[in-house]
């Protein structure tokens, strides 16, 4: 098989690197890739970023499956555009994809369906937001309606806080365009979790479970961030927490999307916030997180290839999903700077001495790694328990060095 990759980050070097594991496949195509994907097993990057691009690359090379990494390309409709060429793609169709494109869409989805989540307003003019936030119980949740690269929630502890968060939403305009409609939601306090699951519209399967941590300092302080680090399993993720989940928020959002008739052939995530009264959804991805996925996809034991084609055509049902005993642990290394401003093009020493890593913001120049973003790298480690995962992931890191390089150390802790 040849299969073609969309992204750039280190979830598609992960999928990558799972990917080429797969005895049915020759060849790796991973568009745009990073520095650390062209380097993996069968792979190579492919400069192209547009859909048209991408389609007609897909037909000529007569590619046999494509695999979407980010939400970016789902929310514009790639899927659709692909089946319409008689191409085979894994992932939701445009319509389906919007439970993660629009956060006020999703939302009105899981209260239509019964899915337990946060009370809720929304907005689309600052006035009346701000008038609603005068009678707010504190603290609250104010999230953009759009894609906001995973930076989009801010949570206020009282209205001067809530109300600048309005004006840069709304009037600011901070994640261009994203803002301008708002969701405010009560908080819930509890330990959030991250589910992964597969669905081909007929059965949703779940992966095992994982913890990302948000903020960008030790502790969980600090403004929110792409994703710090990860560990799978949730040691929150109790026998009991699983079935409330499995009751109350994943089946009946398997009904939602069958009775919507929704196309969802794909991943569904779920960031769940898990209560002293119950679990309770915070939202939808339509695709598998980052850096969730650096954690979890190194404990799959099943072949990723033929689950996804088992997913396309639809025969979830007949598949054995295995996962590994023990634990894993994924830690970021970031910019000095992230998430605001960073320099980039700096070199990275020691990255090829560490076979566990997962290149993000990484280019590849005159056969030097050099950053490139703000999430620059994540190594990971696997163990019979929580603490070696972590003691590994750490250990990893620390043959990997580069100018102003920042990374929490408390991940898994």
């Amino acid at each position: 098989m040849k299969v073609l990759v969309i992204g750039s980050g280190g979830r598609e070097h992960a999928i990558c690197w799972k990917i080429s594991q797969s005895s049915k496949v020759d060849k790796i195509f991973c568009a745009p890739g990073n520095g650390g994907t062209d380097i993996v097993d069968k792979c190579s990057n492919l400069n192209i970023t547009d859909i048209d691009g991408l389609i007609d690359f897909a037909s000529k090379e007569n590619i046999d499956l494509t695999v979407v990494g980010p939400e970016g390309p789902l929310t514009e409709g790639i899927v659709d555009k692909f089946k319409s060429k008689g191409l085979k793609i894994f992932g939701p169709s445009l319509k389906a994809a919007q439970l993660e494109g629009s956060k006020i869409y999703s939302k009105d989805f899981m209260k239509k369906y019964g899915i337990k989540t946060a009370e809720y307003c929304t907005f689309d003019d600052k006035d009346s937001a701000l008038k609603y936030i005068e009678n707010c119980r504190y603290p609250v949740v104010i999230k953009a309606d759009g894609l906001a690269a995973g930076k989009g929630v801010s949570i206020c502890q009282n209205y001067e806080e809530a109300s600048t968060a309005l004006n840069d939403f709304m009037v600011k305009d901070v994640f261009k365009g994203a803002g301008k409609n708002v969701v405010i939601e009560e908080f819930l306090e509890g330990v959030e979790a991250s589910i992964l699951t597969i669905t081909d519209g007929n059965i949703i399967l779940p992966f095992i479970s994982s913890k990302d941590h948000k903020q960008i300092y030790d502790g969980g302080l600090g403004p929110n961030t792409g994703g710090m680090g990860a560990i799978a399993p949730n040691p929150y993720c109790t026998e009991e927490v699983l079935k409330d989940f499995e009751k109350n928020i994943m089946e009946p959002t398997l009904r939602g999307i069958q009775q919507e008739n929704l196309d969802y052939v794909g991943i569904i995530f779920f960031g769940i916030m898990i209560t002293k009264k119950g679990v309770y959804l915070l939202e939808y991805n339509v695709r598998m997180g980052d850096p969730e996925t650096q954690a979890v996809l190194p404990l799959m034991k099943s072949d990723f290839v033929e689950l996804v084609e088992n997913a396309i055509d639809r025969k979830l049902d007949k598949f054995n999903l295995q996962w590994k005993e023990g634990a894993s642990c994924c830690v970021v290394a970031a910019s000095k700077g992230y998430p605001l401003k960073y320099d980039t093009g700096l070199k990275i020493e020691g990255m090829e001495k560490s076979s566990n890593v997962f290149a993000a913001g990484v280019k590849k120049e005159n056969g030097q790694f050099k950053t490139s973003g703000g999430r620059v790298l994540v190594t990971y480690g696997v163990g019979n328990d929580l603490n070696s995962a972590v003691e590994a992931a750490y250990c990893n890191l620390k043959k990997i060095s580069f100018p102003g390089m920042y990374f929490r150390t408390d991940i898994g802790k």
